[in-house]
């Protein structure tokens, strides 16, 4: 069952797919549009799984899951990395690939590769207080709280 994103509780679950490029809007509606109707009948054993989803600079996918309500199944889950494989796809994108960074560089969000940005690090190109979005962040709350982190503050502390 789909519901506003905003609605779901603090400690929902999250999946957070990150693009390897900006959509633009006429790909964010299609993704919309397609995350709209898979979320509206995901279901786990017959039951409606109450979920939700934002885009948030047009770059990334967030879906959220009221787990309360009932939990995901590991065929729900397959049936959401399904879904995401078939955007790659149709969108010519990369959103599972976690070995990529995105962090913030001015008003823009770069995205690069694990091993250039340790390169950067090491350049000094991005320092600690460098925004990272932090994608191994498990729940709403955590996501509101400590997904757009200074890198120090991240799972990519130990880089520097």
């Amino acid at each position: 069952m789909l519901v506003p994103f905003e609605t779901l509780p603090d400690d929902a679950r999250i999946w957070i797919y990150q693009s390897s490029r900006s959509l633009n809007e006429v790909e964010q509606s299609s993704i919309s549009r397609a995350l709209g109707e898979f979320l509206e009948q995901w279901k786990a054993h017959g039951q409606d799984l109450v979920s939700g989803f934002l885009i948030p600079h047009n770059r990334f996918i967030v879906i959220g899951l009221d787990s309360e309500q009932a939990a995901a199944s590991g065929c729900s889950i397959d049936a959401q990395v399904h879904l995401i494989q078939s955007l790659e796809q149709q969108f010519e994108i990369t959103l599972l690939d976690r070995m990529n960074v995105s962090f913030k560089s001015g008003a823009y969000i770069a995205y690069k590769p694990l091993k250039e940005f340790k390169k950067m690090v090491k350049d000094k190109s991005v320092t600690g207080d460098t925004i990272v979005f932090n994608n191994l962040v498990n729940t709403k709350i955590e996501f509101e709280t400590a997904w757009e982190v200074p890198a120090k503050d991240s799972w990519h502390k130990h880089m520097f």
